[in-house]
């Protein structure tokens, strides 16, 4: 069972080397490996990784990777800074609403922040920011999960 491994996400690039560029210069993630494929291997922290690889034109409407951050504030600011441009979403059925880019969410595990951006191949990405309650109810969720 897949229980107890990591994960990473795969997503699909029409251009790589402008893919390469955004993931690079933008996101500030690091080049782990590039096969022949094409395809790149990033290094995103706490030992996660993104692989991005070269595919015709495809459409996906989902979120295809979080990242989860401290301060989401600060990030969505740096990345503006960036010319990363964020979507604003008003969808009362999810609970969902951004102001400025950033939408707050509450539920039973406790409150979260998301926003939400398109990479240079219009993919969707998030970035998450959990409160203490959800990441201390998380882990307590990953921890009965091994035993």
């Amino acid at each position: 069972m897949l229980t107890n491994s990591a994960v990473y996400a795969t997503i699909p690039a029409m251009d790589i080397k402008r893919a390469k560029k955004f993931y690079e210069d933008k996101l500030g993630l690091k080049v782990m490996m590039e096969d022949p494929s094409p395809g790149i291997m990033f290094m995103a922290g706490k030992g996660t990784m993104l692989y991005v690889y070269q595919r015709a034109a495809s459409k996906a409407d989902q979120t295809l990777a979080t990242f989860e951050v401290d301060d989401i504030a600060a990030e969505v600011k740096q990345l503006m800074g960036m010319g990363v441009k964020f979507e604003e979403y008003d969808m009362p059925k999810m609970g969902i609403k951004t102001v400025n880019g950033i939408a707050t969410m509450t539920s039973s595990m406790g409150d979260m922040k998301s926003a939400w951006f398109k990479d240079s191949e219009g993919n969707i990405l998030n970035m998450v920011e959990m409160s203490m309650a959800m990441k201390q109810k998380s882990m307590a969720g990953m921890m009965g999960a091994k035993a």
